[in-house]
């Protein structure tokens, strides 16, 4: 009883120490040993307790019940916190949505009256007797006029401040019906849905003069900071070479005229740059809103006459701006409208798709200046972890250098100090050189690291190709992923030598290149990982005394753009410079590069399965005739324009040599390209876009023949049942066949290579069969398989085959797969000599 009675009083006095009053210091105490660990160890509980007198009375259970209540509060504030950010958003957005549905009704209404207009205009010409067809044209020619006015200004002083001031609120009134209003048929581009995580709601122009884009979203950031970086438009509109303001005339109702000189990068090394002349106009609207209009001066706006350059052509931006409207409980509403004509007779046909399109607007200005809003949103709110100590705004700073680099080079404006170097008989590739770089590298130039103290310059090889049904984003994932594909290991060393004091000779061209590998170190990416900074560690490998200086690793900074194939219009972008060790942050750079910029998007129409060159298709009109045979019927035609631009910087007395190696170079650069977009085309080896195509030569036939006859004749079984008389139909059970199936060479003095595999064993290395011959067997197994390997090899030439045990094999872009059992088995030629090894790994999957 005695028992019974001492163990309820301790059951009671331990119920009773579960609610313990903490006192202020207590829980003073111990909210700073939560600030430094939110979970402590026992270790950790039990030593707080001694070394703080105040909490002695309290036992380490219930220290540790304190931090998971503790943990438990802070979880629910956050999540709080985000439900609340959450129904901001989301009643934000329905207003969006809402004043969206009012515009489309507008706009229906407007359809409906002109459609209205059309069918009594229709049933007045049927029912005339007389030829009405002059008057036909002239009411098309007054409802043309009315889609797009062109409103006749008298003529205006060009220094009068209230000239100026007219104009202003005529750009004003004009970008907000365009903003708000139905001045505009916009159509919402495909893949742009509304949504509290979305971008925003995107349309383009129809029907209406030049090209026009449209957004609206919403960021957590307050109306002044919002403009403050749209009016930055260097920091995001990646295609901005300067802009300058003239002049500032503050107006009396609060605002800000200014007079903007603006100059814009060509694409492509084929057409000239635009510049811009334009009156930018800031001011208040009565609702609070902060507006930003921005139109063209010309002679029939009026204002003042901009300031000539004999090497742009002069673009005209027709009324665009943001409107910039404060939400309930903080940040911001904004609505973009760019609209520009980029004069597009005055470049060659072919490429006119580059500046006739809307999409391609919307891509480059408009998406480009929600995406930086937002990414600079996401950073000052802490929600972005970037690794490697750096700030953010050196990571961007980084991406805008390599951008802007890599556009001065296709560019080679002569006021950077760029000239041509004469042609060696062949217009494919273009040499330019550039002997003071201090002007053109600016203030990132140091002539101590980045030239000889000899002297010296940089010299830029650059070509462009127009490129037939290859999606721009597969082709920049597939050169950045397999960069032994088109590079030379050579030629990267001496690139990355200008970082150094005393650059070693010139590469020679030898077959085959040096191997190495490249091993991918993530630095940053945007919010929707649409654009990402890397560093690419290029391992070296030395087989020669003469080339012990190639062994040393090398490193590039990187930046990859574009890569969603779902984005239409959007450029895809592959552009590098080497870099040493250090990294700092002023690191000089020297890009060099790869653009893919679509044309057009047709889901019709015959579609070529070629790579052409740029130069040929400029002869073909638009009623210009291709051979016979080279159309077909498939259903995705796409063209767009590569161009490729690689910077090396030269001694002064090895000029021409570093010239000569930079035009081989490039030219063996558009090989390579060319034979992996004809590769990775959708109607060949893509399984990103379909099923991969079987390949149909007499060799590939022969092969599957052996494979399958050497499996009967090795194992007594049969590998497969081929019931079809057809002379392919035993490589189509083989191209088919569910487990991976390859082949790889049998040399003594060299590493065994692939040379062939069905679709799931390219599925399963994560290749295609262009660049299947690149991997060896011992880069795909791990360890423990090639130790296997090396001991089943002697049974294998003596038997025939051997069985394998499960394992683990990595894949080319170094996913590990796992497999249950592999075959290997000598495949014999007709002659039963030996051809080469067959493996078969029975039901992978990827790890």
């Amino acid at each position: 009883m005695a028992l019974v009675m001492h163990n309820k009083e301790s059951s009671k006095h331990m119920d009773a120490s579960k609610y313990v009053r903490y006192t202020p210091e207590q829980v003073e105490a111990l909210e700073r040993v939560y600030m430094e660990c939110p979970k402590p160890s026992s270790l950790r509980r039990q030593q707080l307790i001694r070394e703080c007198p105040i909490l002695s009375n309290i036992e380490p259970k219930q220290i540790k019940v304190w931090f998971q209540n503790r943990r438990c509060r802070e979880k629910q504030r956050k999540e709080a916190s985000r439900l609340q950010t959450v129904n901001r958003k989301l009643t934000a957005m329905n207003k969006l949505l809402m004043e969206e549905n009012d515009r489309l009704q507008k706009q229906v209404s407007h359809l409906v009256y002109e459609n209205g207009f059309m069918r009594t205009q229709l049933q007045s010409a049927s029912t005339a007797t007389t030829d009405t067809s002059c008057e036909s044209v002239v009411v098309s020619g007054q409802h043309q006029q009315q889609q797009n006015p062109t409103p006749q200004h008298p003529q205006r002083d060009a220094n009068n401040p209230a000239c100026l001031l007219a104009i202003a609120e005529e750009a004003l009134a004009e970008f907000l019906s365009k903003a708000t209003g139905t001045a505009v048929d916009w159509v919402q581009m495909i893949g742009m849905k509304p949504g509290p995580d979305s971008i925003g709601i995107v349309a383009v122009s129809r029907n209406c003069s030049g090209i026009a884009a449209r957004a609206c979203g919403l960021v957590s950031l307050e109306p002044t900071k919002v403009a403050e970086i749209l009016k930055d438009r260097t920091s995001w509109f990646r295609d901005c070479r300067s802009i300058d303001i003239l002049s500032a005339i503050p107006t009396g109702n609060g605002g800000t005229i200014e007079l903007i000189y603006m100059q814009t990068y060509a694409p492509t090394t084929l057409a000239s740059a635009r510049d811009f002349w334009t009156l930018r106009y800031t001011s208040n609207l009565e609702d609070g809103s902060l507006v930003i209009c921005e139109r063209s001066l010309t002679t029939s706006t009026g204002g003042p006459t901009g300031p000539p350059a004999s090497c742009f052509v002069r673009a005209e931006m027709l009324p665009s701006g943001y409107l910039i409207r404060p939400c309930d409980g903080g940040g911001s509403i904004i609505h973009i409208v760019d609209h520009v004509d980029l004069d597009a007779w005055s470049v060659p046909e072919v490429l006119r798709p580059l500046y006739e399109s809307s999409r391609i607007l919307a891509q480059k200005m408009t998406i480009a200046a929600l995406r930086h809003i937002r990414q600079i949103a996401h950073e000052s709110s802490g929600e972005i972890q970037y690794g490697g100590g750096r700030q953010p705004a050196v990571l961007r700073t980084f991406s805008q250098r390599l951008c802007r680099g890599f556009n001065d080079a296709i560019n080679g404006f002569a006021d950077d100090g760029w000239s041509l170097l004469s042609s060696d008989g062949m217009e494919d590739v273009t040499i330019a050189i550039n002997s003071s770089p201090s002007k053109y590298l600016g203030s990132q130039f140091n002539g101590s690291t980045m030239l000889p103290t000899f002297g010296g310059g940089v010299l830029c090889a650059k070509a462009s190709m127009l490129l037939q049904n290859v999606p721009p984003g597969l082709l920049v994932r597939f050169l950045r992923e397999h960069r032994s594909e088109w590079a030379d290991y050579g030629v990267d060393a001496y690139a990355a030598a200008s970082l150094r004091a005393s650059p070693y000779v010139i590469p020679c061209a030898r077959p085959g290149g040096f191997p190495s590998s490249q091993v991918i170190l993530p630095l940053a990416h945007t919010v929707e990982h649409e654009e990402f900074l890397e560093v690419i560690r290029l391992e070296g490998h030395a087989f020669a005394p003469e080339d012990v200086a190639l062994a040393r690793d090398m490193y590039l900074l990187q930046l990859c753009s574009g890569v969603d194939e779902n984005a239409i219009g959007s450029c895809a972008q592959l552009v590098f410079a080497p870099i040493d060790e250090s990294f700092a942050d002023d690191a000089p750079l020297l890009p060099s590069g790869f653009r893919v910029i679509p044309l057009e998007t047709k889901t019709d129409g015959p579609s070529s399965n070629r790579t052409l060159d740029l130069a040929s298709t400029l002869e073909v009109g638009p009623g210009g005739v291709r051979p016979a045979g080279e159309a077909d019927g498939n259903s995705y035609n796409l063209r767009s324009v590569l161009t490729i631009a690689f910077q090396f910087s030269f001694e002064n007395h090895l000029r021409d040599n570093v010239a000569a190696m930079a035009r081989q170079y490039v030219r063996s650069v558009v090989g390579s390209v060319q034979r992996v977009a004809m590769a990775i085309a959708p109607s060949r080896l893509s399984s990103q876009l379909g099923p991969k195509s079987l390949p149909g030569s007499p060799e590939a036939l022969t092969l599957a023949h052996w494979i399958s006859r050497s499996y009967r004749i090795h194992t007594g079984t049969e590998l497969l049942r081929v019931e079809s008389q057809a002379s392919d139909a035993v490589l189509k059970q083989l191209w088919h066949h569910t487990d991976a199936i390859m082949c790889c060479s049998l040399k003594t003095n060299a590493s065994p290579v692939f040379t062939f595999a069905n679709q799931a064993g390219l599925d399963m290395l994560e290749t295609t069969l262009v660049a299947l011959q690149d991997i060896m067997l011992d880069k795909i197994l791990d360890e423990a398989g090639r130790k296997i390997l090396c001991c089943e090899f002697s049974k294998i030439m003596q038997q025939g085959f051997a069985y394998l045990p499960a394992g683990i094999c990595v894949s080319s872009m170094g996913r590990p797969v796992s497999y249950e059992q592999a075959v290997a088995w000598k495949v014999l030629g007709d002659d039963d000599s030996n051809h080469c090894l067959a493996f078969m790994f029975v039901n992978w999957s990827f790890v």
